[in-house]
Parts: structure tokens; C-alpha cells; sequence
């Protein structure tokens, strides 16, 4: 039997899942992470049952290699006599020229590595990930998925900066983000609503937040530009900013490239308006008033950002929560939805409380659903759709559902 791993390397933890191939058709395994947030590692798993598969401290400190190297360990002899084919990551960042999964090269590591000004946060991760990974089992086909991929194939007005044309050959435009999260709405939807092919708005709300505006489940407009900094207020990013105010950080405050990026990504946002937390859950317990006013921004940004995405594809006929806070707080759906009652949002207030799936009250003009955040069943398809092909000898997997 075979089995495909998943694997996204971030900054505090490495999460990863399993998928086993059964007849022809890949079935959800064992899902966990490393947990780099105690004092000692941690490896945490749970079968699909969500029974706990392993809890242990993981010696052999926080480096990826010892750590990649003892999850792999641990998957194999879980699995066995099941046999891992390929090992798909979640890559940040793919640029303008990967529209779809790629097969990792040295070649290609060198290209993204190039890609990591533009996230900061999530690529120098992701490539560490992979480069553990091709030291512990080179022979292992190991396959990028990428963030980006899903908005490339949009129209390419809502990509462009009102920048010199050179510029944007240089590929200085707007790219967007969370592209598996998205197409994992996309390709989930249809199930849940017959408008599922209509006007689209999904809200990724996390640590990370941005929002996609679908067509026929295509991506046309989304709220992350040519660095996952744009759009809404975050965990610790800004959102959108003018970029005149960047300028008077730099040349009349007097900080330095370095200070401000650093002031940008992990600052800002949700922490840097609060003063307290980053965390939506400690800012809704919180009585303090910069707390309060902390989520009062998150909530009125989705909400403009909201009217610009029905804006881009003329209405609204479904409109999806996921990530995190988009899952989890009730709160937040339940403001964002109020807020969005001039496009005909009504919810119903105990299918909100109970967290969905459908959420939109009976005279609702517009449906509302939960999905929960699922990359790596995206990354699990995409990885064997690919290792599949180039088996076969083609040089490029089958099309993927749009």
C-alpha cells in the first residue's frame, strides 16, 4: 500500500498528515505536529478517528533535520507495511511561474529561495522543511504545492500596480496567498451548496488572514498582494497600509529596512493594535478597551474588503468562513455577517453559536457556510497526481479540479 506525506514547516511547529491510497482513491491517516512552543519539543499525532496516536517530548532539540528526521521515523513504523511514494510541503510563495504543484529540484530550491523576501515568515520554513527532508530520504520524490498557484490563473488587471509597466515584468505585482486553503473551498463547496459555482467570497481568517473572491471556483480578486503583508490586519502583520507612511518610517523616523520589516510582520497587526495579544481568543476574553478596539478593526477591515470582493465579481451568492478564526469564533462571524446585511447576509444565531456548517438563516439572499481549512488533502492530491505522472513518463500531472 502507498502513502503520501504532507508536511508544513513553520516558524513554532511542523505540521504534517498522512494519506493512505486505497483502491485507487487517498484516505485521511494519522495528522499531527511538532510543537516548538514548550520548553522541550513535542510530536503529536491522532489517527482519522481522532484517537491520540503519540505524545511524546522529541529529543534531539528544535532543528529541523532531528526533527523532520524523527517524525519521518515515527510515520514509517506507524504505517508499515504501508510504503511513503512522495512527501508534498506547503510552499508560501511559487512566483509567476508555477500555476500548479512542482516536482523539487536543486534547480527549484534555488528559484524559491529567491522568493523569500516576499514572505519572510512562511518560505525560509517551508525550504527547510524540504531540504531536511532530501537529506533524510533523497530518493524520496518530494513535490512543492504552492500558496500562489491558485490566484495565477485569474485576469490580470486585479494583479497590476499603478507602477512603472517594467516593474511588473520584473514581477512586481500582486500575487495573493493561502491558494490551497481556497481551492480546498472550491473543490469542497460544490457538495454543501448548489451556488457553489456562482459569486464566491471565502474568508480565510487565522494568525494569517485574506480573502478570495471565486468565480465558477476560480480565484478573480483576492485581498494579499505581492507579499502576504496587504489586506487585512493579522496576528502580527498590518494589512494594508499607505505606502506613504512606510516612507516617513524610513526617512524622517530613521528606521532601517531591517527595524521595519520587523515592526510589519511581527508587530503589527492584532498584537501591535491591542498591546496585549495576537491572539483573537485572549483579545475576545479581554476587557480592556484596546482590546476590544483591536477586534473592532479586524471585523470593519473584512468588512470593506468584503464589499470590494462582491465589488469584483458583481454580488454575492455564498460567502465562507475558514481558518481559525473563521472556524472557531462565533463572535467574529456573527459581527462580520451583521456587518454585511446591506448585501442580503442574514445568519441564523444558533447555527452560528453551534458553528455550522450552514450558518444562513431561511431568508437569507445570501448562503453562509463553516469549511473547515483543509491544505493538506489539497497537498495530498496534488503530490500524487504528480509523482503518478512522472511514473507514467508525462512531464506534467493531469489537469487538477478547478
Amino acid at each position: 500500500m502507498k502513502a503520501y506525506a504532507c508536511f508544513n514547516a513553520g516558524s513554532s511547529s511542523i505540521k504534517f498528515a498522512v494519506f493512505l491510497e486505497r483502491d485507487g482513491v487517498l484516505a485521511p491517516g494519522i495528522r499531527g505536529e511538532v510543537d516548538n512552543g514548550d520548553a522541550q519539543p513535542r510530536l503529536r499525532a491522532c489517527g482519522p478517528d481522532g484517537q491520540a496516536a503519540v505524545d511524546r517530548v522529541l529529543d534531539g532539540g528544535r532543528g529541523y533535520g532531528a526533527q523532520m528526521g524523527a517524525v519521518i521515523a515515527w510515520i514509517e513504523a506507524h504505517l508499515a507495511p504501508a510504503q511513503l511514494a512522495g512527501v508534498g510541503h506547503r510552499v508560501v510563495h511559487g512566483g509567476n511561474a508555477h500555476a500548479g504543484p512542482a516536482r523539487v529540484t536543486p534547480a527549484l530550491l534555488q528559484e524559491l529561495a529567491a522568493l523569500a523576501p516576499l514572505a519572510p515568515l512562511h518560505q525560509p520554513n517551508n525550504l527547510a522543511g524540504i531540504e531536511a527532508m532530501a537529506r533524510l530520504h533523497p530518493d524520496l520524490p518530494q513535490v512543492a504545492c504552492f500558496d500562489t498557484a491558485f490566484h495565477l490563473g485569474g485576469p490580470r488587471v486585479p494583479r497590476l500596480y499603478a507602477l512603472p509597466r517594467e516593474l511588473a515584468e520584473q514581477g512586481l505585482m500582486r500575487y495573493g496567498f493561502h491558494g490551497l486553503s481556497y481551492r480546498h473551498v472550491a473543490e469542497t463547496l460544490p457538495a454543501l451548496e448548489p451556488r457553489a459555482g456562482g459569486r464566491v467570497v471565502a474568508a480565510h481568517l487565522g494568525s494569517g488572514a485574506s480573502m478570495c473572491a471565486m468565480l465558477a471556483g476560480r480565484s478573480v480578486a483576492t485581498t494579499m498582494g505581492f507579499s502576504a503583508l496587504e489586506g487585512l490586519p493579522m496576528a502580527t502583520r498590518c494589512g494594508r497600509i499607505d505606502a506613504g507612511l512606510l516612507l516617513y518610517l524610513l526617512q524622517e523616523k530613521r528606521m532601517t529596512p531591517e527595524t521595519l520589516e520587523h515592526l510589519l510582520y511581527r508587530e503589527a497587526g492584532l498584537l501591535g493594535l491591542s498591546g496585549i495579544s495576537g491572539d483573537m481568543r485572549t483579545l475576545l476574553a479581554s476587557c480592556e478597551p484596546a482590546a476590544r478596539e483591536a477586534v473592532e478593526v479586524f471585523v470593519y477591515r473584512i468588512g470593506r474588503e468584503l464589499g470590494s470582493m462582491a465589488a469584483a465579481i458583481g454580488g454575492l451568492d455564498v460567502l465562507v468562513f475558514t481558518g481559525g478564526i473563521g472556524e472557531h469564533a462565533a463572535e467574529i462571524r456573527a459581527r462580520v455577517c451583521a456587518q454585511a446585511n446591506w448585501l442580503g447576509v442574514r445568519i441564523d444565531p444558533a447555527a452560528n453559536a453551534a458553528g455550522g456548517p450552514r450558518l444562513h438563516a431561511q431568508d437569507s439572499a445570501v448562503a453562509v457556510w463553516v469549511v473547515a481549512a483543509d491544505e493538506e488533502t489539497v497537498i495530498a492530491r496534488q503530490t500524487r497526481a504528480l509523482v503518478q505522472a512522472a511514473s507514467a513518463g508525462a512531464l506534467q500531472p493531469p489537469p487538477e479540479h478547478e
